[in-house]
């Protein structure tokens, strides 16, 4: 993970809604992140009312709780929150792999955006960096949420508009009728 941030943009989120799956495993670090990442999107202008948070045993349940909330058609980002600290075995890396891809094949799907806000690291130290100290991903997680939620609203209207444009050609009988 870079301690690299994106710059911040200021996005004002009194119309959009949220869902955040945050996991049990860890949850003193859990805990944390979403707090900041609650906060990032009340200071954005939600209103709490517009911020659903769901939690889950662990972090391998964040994609099949994302993806049912992004199916109810209710929210315009999904955030996954959670920590994989790496033990004994590869166990960290299959879970780091496995949520990552669902993630983004949910997203894909649902046509909601899906915040991949799993921390993997090789110690409890790095975690604690990246979700209490300086690295501080909570706000990140939920900005990035804000961003993609404006693209999702603003390029689904796009595409309606485009879709109306086609039925409208459609129901004149003129298959070159002008756009």
């Amino acid at each position: 993970m870079s301690k690299d941030k994106p710059k911040p943009t200021a996005i004002d989120g009194s119309d959009l809604w949220f869902a955040i799956v945050a996991a049990r495993y860890n949850s003193d670090l859990v805990e944390v992140l979403l707090q900041r990442a609650q906060r990032t999107l009340l200071d954005a202008r939600v209103p709490l009312a517009q911020i659903k948070v769901v939690h889950v045993p662990g972090s391998a349940e964040i994609p099949y709780a994302a993806h049912m909330l992004a199916m109810t058609g209710e929210y315009d980002a999904v955030i996954g929150l959670g920590v994989v600290i790496a033990g004994e075995t590869p166990h960290h890396e299959i879970i780091a792999t496995s949520t990552a891809s669902a993630l983004q094949s949910s997203a894909l799907r649902s046509e909601v955006p899906m915040i991949n806000g799993i921390i993997v690291t090789l110690d409890r130290t790095q975690a604690e960096a990246r979700c209490t100290g300086l690295l501080d991903r909570g706000p990140e997680f939920a900005r990035a949420a804000l961003e993609m939620a404006v693209h999702r609203v603003e390029l689904g209207e796009h595409l309606e508009q485009i879709d109306n444009e086609e039925r409208a050609q459609k129901k004149s009988g003129d298959p070159f009728a002008q756009n």
